[in-house]
């Protein structure tokens, strides 16, 4: 019987296991500013490329503290890796509010995040959940 090399096995091991991350953050710019540092660590700790996994996180954490906010409610962030897949997950209490990317006046300052969204994730969406709920998603092809 042949035996792998140890890199090969750490290599198998990764590929299988499942990996996930998952946060409760008050909707506000903090909140926003500490999902995209806490989840930069975890990618780094568990290896996987900083960019674009750090933009999303923080252009969906931007707009569930913008466009999400309810006071006294939070919103959550779920980091996993399947396979090769990088999801992101953002849980906010504005069901009411659904995300669609519009092009913003030229001299705007903001309004570009879900475009942003869709230049760097290889596939986004929502996903309604328990009312007042919904998850903005985006997967990234590791």
């Amino acid at each position: 019987m042949k035996q792998n090399s140890p890199e090969l096995e750490r290599e198998l091991e990764l590929a299988t296991q499942v990996r996930n991350f998952s946060l409760q953050l008050s909707p506000t710019p903090r909140g926003a500013r500490l999902a995209r540092l806490l989840a930069t660590e975890q990618l780094r700790s568990w290896g996987l490329p900083l960019d674009p996994a750090a933009q999303l996180v923080a252009e969906l954490s931007t707009n569930a503290a913008t466009h999400g906010r309810i006071p006294g409610r939070d919103f959550r962030l779920l980091l996993y890796v399947v396979a090769d897949t990088l999801r992101i997950e953002v849980t906010d209490t504005r069901d009411d509010r659904l995300p669609t990317p519009q092009l913003p006046d030229a001299e705007a300052e903001s309004g570009r995040g879900l475009l942003l969204v869709d230049a760097f994730a290889d596939r986004w969406g929502v996903t309604p959940g328990l009312p007042p709920r919904k998850t903005v998603w985006a997967e990234v092809d590791l």
